[in-house]
């Protein structure tokens, strides 16, 4: 198949979507499809494969009809959105996409269903024109179980979880004592380790307030904030992020912890073996949307996340991660005390995440897309 791939983010910005854009895209490639892509002006490709296309500086109307052209000097059999409102400025007219394209067949792979920004009081229509996009589209692909339950009565919807966006194996002169030692971490340190962006709903907040009661209670924690702070898309991260550094300072935390800033992805892959454990206490609970949750299960670590929103069968409590409450910093230091006391527990949670690790291979979820594409191209021409 010509398969053109539309996304707000690529490399070198930082984000879960350009991250997923990009490995698909390499991925379908591999797999002898032909891949196109069409994205922000500041993106770059090394793959010389991959040809990328640029948008101007901000997502309008106009963008729209430079896809079209693309499409066509393209010869698309199909186009796939990867959508999330903040890759794309928040900007609506993304929306319309399929519309504007058609008779192209346009599946939107949904990250997440907020809402853009249109207007103060928008209220019901920015509802509306996320729902208009899952229905204007020739079909829609959900990442995650929360998203599909809102969107299956649609006619053409499948469920394909993402892969961990973090590939890259330990490397074979691994030394996990120097790897410590750059966390931060003694010998005798119980190293705690977080990934991902500053945001609002990743629990960044309960983390440190688990922390500082660890403290009190004198175990040695440290912690490990692996990755850049606040991403390139989503511009509440920054306020969300000073306010983190202003809880630090109030809790006295400054000591015990140790930012990685952004580093490449053999360094994240260090860092997270290293780690004794990796907290993930999501606000909204533990899900296949989760890309830091995917690199920690890649990578067979040892996880306390939180209770997912929705019924998921392959996250087994005690088995491949420990889950607790949301917003519950007293749940969250029982967890990694009951860790910090069993290094049994410890390896039944690794060897459990890396069984889990087939779910989300990538050839796997390159192989489920690409079947859906031939399943819509060939209902559109019965």
């Amino acid at each position: 198949m010509r398969i053109g791939i539309v996304t707000g983010e690529y490399p070198p910005m930082e984000g879960g979507v350009g991250a997923f854009s990009t490995i698909l895209a390499q991925t379908l490639n591999a797999a002898d499809h032909e891949i196109g892509l069409f994205t922000a002006s500041n993106a770059e490709s090394a793959d010389t494969d991959i040809l990328l296309a640029h948008n101007g500086k901000n997502w309008t109307f106009h963008s729209l009809l430079a896809i079209k052209r693309w499409a066509k000097i393209q010869k698309l059999d199909i186009l796939n959105l990867q959508f999330q409102t903040a890759a794309f400025q928040m900007s609506p007219w993304i929306h319309f996409l399929p519309q504007v394209l058609r008779p192209l067949p346009v599946v939107t792979t949904f990250h997440d269903l907020r809402f853009p920004y249109l207007f103060p009081k928008a209220g019901k229509l920015r509802d509306w024109i996320v729902l208009h996009l899952a229905q204007q589209s020739a079909g829609v692909i959900v990442t995650n179980h929360e998203d599909y339950d809102r969107l299956s009565h649609l006619p053409r919807v499948r469920l394909i979880p993402i892969g961990s966006n973090i590939l890259t194996d330990t490397p074979t002169d691994f030394d996990c004592h120097v790897w410590r030692h750059k966390a931060g971490a003694a010998e005798h340190d119980f190293l705690l380790a977080h990934f991902g962006f500053m945001n609002s709903s990743k629990g960044v907040d309960t983390l440190l307030h688990a922390v500082f009661q660890l403290r009190t209670q004198a175990i040695p924690v440290k912690l490990l904030m692996i990755g850049g702070r606040v991403g390139a898309s989503d511009t509440t991260n920054a306020k969300y992020a000073d306010q983190i550094d202003a809880l630090i300072l109030d809790l006295n935390l400054t000591d015990c912890i140790t930012w990685t800033g952004y580093v490449s992805e053999n360094e994240v892959s260090a860092f997270l073996r290293a780690a004794d454990v990796v907290t993930l206490p999501f606000l909204d609970g533990a899900s296949y949307r989760r890309g830091s949750l995917m690199a920690a299960i890649h990578h067979g670590c040892a996880i306390i996340s939180t209770q997912p929103q929705v019924a998921i069968s392959q996250f087994e409590p005690e088995k491949n991660m420990l889950l607790i409450p949301p917003n519950n910093p007293e749940a969250l230091t029982e967890a990694v005390l009951a860790l910090y006391q069993s290094s049994a527990l410890q390896s039944k949670l690794r060897e459990g995440a890396l069984a889990l690790r087939a779910e989300f291979d990538w050839k796997v979820i390159a192989a489920n897309t690409a079947d859906f594409f031939q399943h819509i191209l060939q209902s559109k021409s019965i």
